[in-house]
């Protein structure tokens, strides 16, 4: 089965979300997670990291992946290995192959005019608000 990590990096306050704006198919022109590709012999969580710094200059110095989830596709024989983060603290994110842009957490993920994914997005999103470690702050409670 084919591995491919989705990394959602949330702000240090928990209100944004990082996404990537893609610029070829599938999904042109969609918001998506950032993520890649496993390599031959790569674990998923080497994969992740290096993928994320890849993508948005984001070291693993500057937040702690979990793995939060797996979306498995039989048929197609793909596994969608999703990890989660929140920065330590604000910084400068550039990427070369997509754009990046910051989107509030609070968004509709299930848009399927604005984010990729068919509705995963909306879900992996939904089960992140219902943990605290990532979405949560002391001022707002997402629900």
């Amino acid at each position: 089965m084919r591995r491919l990590n989705l990394i959602a990096v949330i702000s240090p306050d928990g209100r944004e979300v990082l996404m990537c704006v893609r610029r070829k198919p599938p999904y042109q022109g969609l918001r998506n997670f950032v993520g890649g590709k496993a390599e031959a012999g790569e674990s998923s969580l080497a994969a992740a990291y290096r993928e994320l710094r890849e993508e948005t200059g984001i070291t693993q110095e500057m937040l702690t992946l979990t793995h939060f989830m797996d979306l498995s596709y039989y048929a197609e024989e793909i596994c969608l290995e999703v990890f989660a983060g929140r920065l330590h603290a604000e910084c400068k994110v550039s990427g070369e192959e997509n754009a990046l842009c910051w989107v509030p957490a609070d968004s509709d993920f299930f848009d399927e005019t604005r984010f990729a994914g068919e509705g995963n997005l909306g879900h992996i999103m939904a089960r992140l608000r219902l943990t605290t470690d990532f979405l949560q702050t002391e001022e707002t409670v997402w629900i």
